[in-house]
């Protein structure tokens, strides 16, 4: 369905270009600039002209292929004047930034062009006008609707799978519940989801995979995505990220593979493989290896659209195809989503034509919620019928559905561009909020509101409406709230609609030529292309938008880079072979956004300081260490993120940019260095989301900090305080510092380290600060101890580390505390949990970590219930007293402790001295790490552990004797031995005394191999 293409764009960008037309500050532009006011007058009529027809002009391409090529003229028509236009602000940016001693230059610059601006002018103004007086038959309309965000869905996300899919999820769910499930052939089952594109195959996966049963079943979960150009090496490397929750930075195959089969060692795991083709499966074999490390009974989901796709030698338990959704079940999933703040029996006249049109969406729930998500914006019964008897219905197109291509056309003209624009990111690759956002309003889909500190906010609402419309999603198996993603039909919608203006290289793309008329381009190809292929991306005169998700050859680039001077955002950031920016940089007068994180450069080239129009750099992750001394220069400036890099100081120009919103790190100076201080922190009202304030220790008067003033930032949700903990310290004048940096009460998370005072700011006991969740304080050397009532009562995570002189610790009085991590503190002698029994419990407590604390004595739980703690990790600790620790401590009570991890000798000799039940019964899981003099297990310590399923001891050289068999729990399915040489020989021979006592246990590992 090529014809509807050519509108999602040029309904954007004809808004945009009207509205900067008659806007009074262009209009003061030209006049300033001597340009002819008149033509431009005349420029805005025809222009308001031509967008009252635009609505129509889109429904009529479908049928009439002179209007669709009408639409594109006028396209092209408007790339050319928003570049002019362009062109023209940027000058009068330069002027500027550069002062009033170029103003007269500025001027006489454009006397010397002004009859050619003018001529551009006049043949633009005469395109235009020849397109207005064209006799096609188009209608005026409203081209002024006033937009009414969509009511948002209080619904779970991807909630297609409720209905009418019970049955689908019982059975499955029967599946992955067996306990073992698979035949002496293969430890692994594999169930495969197969159906067309939009029957919910992944939301059903997902609600499986979530499903806490299923969880319980399960040591080790993982969700990979499986692109069609099957890559083994990144499959690897996306399950073992999944598995772990950690980023991986190697790239070596091999490296992957074995640490991949460390993660799943013998361990039983549940992995998703989401969205399988069927094709090339050179590599699976290697995988499939990797896979049978794990435990018996671990289960593999695969979706498909193919049923075809098999994964060799692994036994299928289920191969089950998804049916089309029924008609009520569809009418019952629109109407969900299009009945928001009202029932559908309200509106009986709608629910006929509601039922009418669910009749329409084939079954496929994707198509029932895109739908939804239109007549939820307009209940009339005009509306309804419009979607209903639209001539779209009427035009089939293989790779999009007619239901998906209305829910493109109803969107109001800037949402439309929008869509478009997000079709150059990569199927199933991550949208983050924060970065598309940033990337609209570089291109100029988003338009400056009159306060421009909203700019972002505008924009965050365009991308709720296009989640609300269910155009975008989120992805529910991440962590972070701001991760969104496509589905992959609605991908393919946004590149039909934005063709040929949007397009992608991708790995499983053809070689195939780029249009001349691209403005959008991605780089998403893993391998470098030949030189040749880099030759046609010169002709591209119009690119707006060049973002390379994967390494690009640098010479190539910056051959290029002197051809692409229309730029708006310029994206580097997987280019890790880059050491520095070319000069030529300082050509893009254009360039809005400019991303170079993960890259090698240390510098930038003092031509960066010439691209006036850039609103976001994005440097995090680089190996920076100095900015150029004139960034005062980037007046619009509004996104600076040096997270993670290597830089000391920021050049005092810095302070000038007082348009920015978000400044991930202040850097102050010394009285005698030039650079930022602390007061010009209080320039920036605007500022937002995470900030880290390091050096602190430059601040040697107190009431400088005020003017910081940190506790107007209502927006900064995340802030560090940090100080250089090898530097000189006044404890006092710190302690001063650090209570006039009191932050809004808005933040959420609080990092203080390398602070020299012995007390906490008063700041944090105060009752407003009711937003607080995480805490951390990190190397304080004369915090000795602090009470825990005197912390915010919302804390969920509280860490201390490397606080040397912190002697005590007592938690009684945090009632929503989930984590508490205490870490590297050497005197730390005794923690008490909850000492008044009377105050409020802990009940959301679910993990303690303690690490490195070598003089502890005492932890102490002493009579409280505490229901939810789940994970107990007490390791690298050598403990003194031993009765301390253990006999001040009743666990009965730790109804859901199901792990327990303990390193060193002393806690284990606690156990088998006591001689009497002391570890809690449902414990599940308990591994015992270095028993450095250690011989003998002996005892009936363990016998008491009726759920006990998994014992594990690593490195202790000296075990020699493992538990009597009738001191081992019936309840032990495995045992694995690491590490441990005494023991290994006789046990690998499956002979001795030792093996007799633990024979009976089904799962016996020695060194990760499985004794059969």
């Amino acid at each position: 369905m090529e014809a509807i293409v050519g509108g999602a764009l040029l309904s954007a960008s004809m808004e945009m270009l009207v509205k900067k037309v008659v806007s009074g500050e262009f209009l003061d532009l030209f006049r300033r600039t001597k340009l002819d006011v008149d033509l431009l007058e005349k420029l805005e009529i025809t222009l308001l002209r031509l967008q009252s027809v635009l609505h129509d002009a889109e429904d009529k391409q479908i049928a009439n292929p002179a209007v669709k090529k009408w639409l594109e003229m006028l396209q092209d028509a408007v790339f050319e004047a928003d570049d002019l236009f362009d062109e023209l602000n940027t000058e009068a940016l330069r002027c500027q930034a550069e002062g009033g001693q170029v103003l007269n230059k500025f001027l006489s610059y454009f006397k010397r062009f002004n009859k050619k601006i003018n001529s551009k002018l006049q043949k633009l103004f005469g395109r235009l006008e020849h397109l207005k007086d064209q006799n096609l038959g188009l209608k005026e309309g409203d081209s002024n609707c006033v937009w009414n965000a969509t009511p948002t869905s209080p619904f779970l996300r991807d909630e297609s799978a409720i209905y009418g899919r019970d049955d689908d999820r019982k059975k499955l769910k029967e599946f992955l519940l067996l306990e073992d499930g698979c035949d002496s052939g293969s430890k692994i089952g594999v169930i495969s989801i197969v159906g067309m594109g939009g029957l919910g195959k992944t939301t059903l996966a997902k609600l499986l995979y979530n499903d806490p049963r299923v969880k319980e079943m399960f040591e080790v979960e993982g969700w990979a995505h499986i692109p069609k150009d099957f890559n083994v090496a990144t499959i690897t490397k996306t399950i073992l990220e999944s598995v772990t929750l950690d980023t991986s930075t190697d790239t070596n195959l091999l490296k992957l593979q074995v640490q991949l089969q460390q993660s799943l060692s013998n361990k039983k795991f549940l992995l998703v493989l989401d969205d399988m083709w069927y094709g090339n499966y050179v590599g699976w074999n290697s995988l499939i290896d990797i896979f049978n490390v794990g435990q018996n009974g671990s289960k593999i989901i695969i979706t498909t659209r193919d049923e075809r796709v098999v994964l060799p030698t692994l036994k299928y338990l289920c191969v089950h195809h998804l049916r089309s959704l029924e008609i009520e079940d569809s009418w019952s999933l629109l109407a969900r989503h299009a009945f928001v703040e009202t029932n559908y029996q309200q509106h009986p006249n709608l629910e006929i034509i509601g039922r009418e049109i669910a009749k329409k969406c084939g079954g496929l729930p994707l198509a029932a919620v895109a739908l939804g998500g239109i007549l939820r914006t307009n209940l009339s019964q005009d509306h309804w019928n419009d979607v209903l008897n639209n001539s779209i219905w009427e035009h089939t197109n293989d790779e999009v559905q007619p239901a998906l291509l209305l829910s493109y056309r109803f969107l109001p003209a800037f949402l439309k561009g929008c869509f478009a624009y997000c079709s150059i990111f990569p199927k199933n690759s991550i949208l983050v909020k924060r970065r598309v956002v940033q990337l609209w309003i570089a291109e100029g889909l988003v338009p400056r509101p009159e306060s421009e500190k909203n700019w972002e906010k505008v924009a965050e609402k365009y991308f709720d409406e296009l989640v609300s419309r269910s155009l975008i999603r989120q992805r529910f198996l991440d962590h972070q709230e701001s991760n969104f993603e496509m589905h992959d039909l609605i991908n393919d919608l946004a590149m039909t609609v934005s063709s040929p203006y949007c397009t992608r290289l991708d790995n499983d793309k053809p070689s195939e030529r780029v249009d001349k008329r691209v403005r959008h381009l991605s780089y998403n190809k893993s391998v470098y292309e030949p030189e040749d292929k880099f030759d046609e991306l010169h002709g591209l005169k119009g690119l707006r938008t060049f973002l390379a998700t994967h390494a690009i050859s640098l010479e190539l680039f910056s051959d290029l880079l002197s051809t692409m001077t229309q730029l708006h955002a310029l994206e580097l950031s997987c280019c890790i072979n880059m050491v520095e920016l070319p000069k030529s940089i300082g050509n893009l007068i254009c360039l809005r956004y400019l991303d170079l994180s993960t890259t090698q450069i240390k510098r930038l080239p003092s031509e960066t300081c010439k691209l006036y129009n850039l609103q976001t750099l994005l440097l995090s992750f680089t190996q920076l260490i100095e900015l150029p001394k004139d960034m005062g220069k980037l007046v619009k400036l509004r996104h600076l993120d040096i997270r993670c890099t290597k830089l000391k100081k920021m050049p005092a120009q810095i302070s000038k940019l007082e348009n920015l919103q978000t400044l991930s790190d202040f850097i102050v100076s010394s009285v005698k260095e030039v650079g930022l201080k602390i007061e010009d922190l209080g320039k920036y009202p605007h500022l937002s989301g995470s900030l880290c304030i390091s050096q602190l220790e430059n601040v040697t008067d107190p009431s400088h900090a005020s003017q910081a003033n940190l506790e107007m930032k209502m927006e900064i949700d995340e802030l560090e305080l940090g100080w250089s903990y090898t530097a000189p310290s006044n404890s006092e004048i710190q302690s001063f510092v650090l209570e006039r940096l009191r932050p809004s009460t808005n933040l959420k998370r609080l990092t203080i380290s390398g602070y020299s005072g012995d007390k906490l700011p008063n700041w944090l006991g105060d009752r407003s600060m009711i937003c607080l969740q995480k805490m951390t304080l990190k190397n304080i050397p004369s915090l000795t101890s602090f009470p825990s009532d005197c912390l915010p009562k919302t804390l969920q995570s509280l860490n201390i580390d490397g606080c040397d002189s912190f002697t005590s610790f007592t938690l009684c009085s945090l009632p929503v505390l989930k984590i508490l991590s205490i870490f590297c503190c050497k005197l730390l002698k005794s923690i008490l949990i909850a000492e008044d029994a009377s105050k409020q419990n802990l009940l959301f407590l679910r993990t303690i970590y303690i690490w490195k604390c070598n003089e502890l004595e005492s932890v102490s739980l002493i009579g409280l219930p505490i229901p939810n703690l789940t994970d107990l990790s007490l390791r690298y600790l050598w403990i003194g007293k031993v009765g301390g620790i253990w006999w001040n401590t009743t666990w009965e009570h730790l109804t859901s402790l199901s792990r327990l991890d303990t390193w060193g000798d002393d806690i284990v000799k606690g156990l088998i001295e006591r001689q009497v039940p002391f570890l809690p019964t449902n414990l599940v899981s308990l591994r015992i790490y270095c028993l450095e003099d250690v011989e003998c297990l002996d005892g009936k310590w363990l016998q008491h552990l009726t759920s006990l399923h998994t014992l594990e001891i690593y490195i202790s050289p000296k075990l020699k004797s493992l538990p009597e068999k009738g001191d081992l729990p019936s309840s032990l399915k495995q045992l694995r031995i690491i590490s441990c040489p005494l023991l290994e020989p006789n046990l690998k021979m499956k002979q001795g005394k030792e093996w007799l006592k633990i024979s009976h246990i089904p799962e016996i590992y020695v060194n990760y191999q499985i004794i059969d």
